[in-house]
């Protein structure tokens, strides 16, 4: 895994991070390995908590945070992706006119947010059945947070499921709203902001907010692993 991350487009995706505020990954996990993350669903052992969406009025569905030891793969992808997002995360602070932060490392990202009262594992996988959504939100779990995460599609659409786009809105200042759908293959990824990022005015950066959610489901049933960096208190 650490060489097939290693091996994608990476100038290209900071560029589409840089103008767009998200990026879309190529297929990275086989059908294989999609198959194995669903399958760890079914298994308690691997979870801390389950949260049903409906009861907390976040959606229809429910999801699950991984526990330490997070399944070998998702560990391989919080570690693999971390690097080249750190690039990112410092320059977009720069850019805001803020000290460039994180390091360059995950454990030591980790060891900060340790250090603030954060320790929980935040990976997840999430299961929306036919009619299930998620509300649009951000995931935040502290004052400590890392400005990416990235997303995974486990099954294939129109396949498996129907509806279930990925949505991103963006609330910038003094304008509506935008927002974008995103349709993901199997095994598919997308890199999007936690919480906000900088987009280039006629006076230097300013800041927008960004929230993200997923659309109807419509027939079927959508499984996503969801990669978070910080951990949560």
């Amino acid at each position: 895994m650490k060489q097939r991350i290693a091996d994608l487009a990476w100038e290209s995706l900071q560029q589409s991070l840089d103008e767009q505020g998200y990026a879309v990954l190529p297929p990275l996990l086989t059908e294989t390995e999609c198959q194995r993350m669903i399958e760890t669903y079914e298994q308690p052992s691997h979870f801390r908590s389950t949260i049903d969406m409906a009861r907390y009025r976040f959606g229809i569905g429910e999801y699950k945070y991984y526990q330490s030891p997070l399944p070998d793969l998702v560990q391989e992808l919080r570690e693999g992706f971390y690097p080249e997002l750190a690039k990112a995360a410092n320059r977009w602070l720069t850019q805001l006119g803020r000290e460039a932060i994180y390091p360059a490392a995950l454990p030591e990202f980790l060891d900060h947010c340790h250090q603030a009262g954060q320790s929980r594992p935040t990976p997840l996988i999430l299961k929306y059945g036919a009619g299930g959504y998620n509300c649009l939100h951000q995931d935040l779990y502290g004052d400590v947070f890392f400005p990416f995460q990235v997303v995974f599609v486990l099954n294939q659409k129109e396949r498996d499921y129907t509806g279930g786009e990925f949505l991103l809105v963006e609330q910038r200042p003094r304008a509506q709203s935008r927002g974008h759908a995103v349709s993901l293959e199997q095994g598919a990824g997308l890199i999007f902001p936690t919480q906000h990022r900088p987009v280039a005015g006629s006076r230097g950066f300013y800041r927008t907010t960004l929230r993200h959610g997923v659309s109807t489901i419509t027939s079927g049933t959508r499984h996503s692993l969801g990669i978070i960096f910080h951990d949560a208190k």
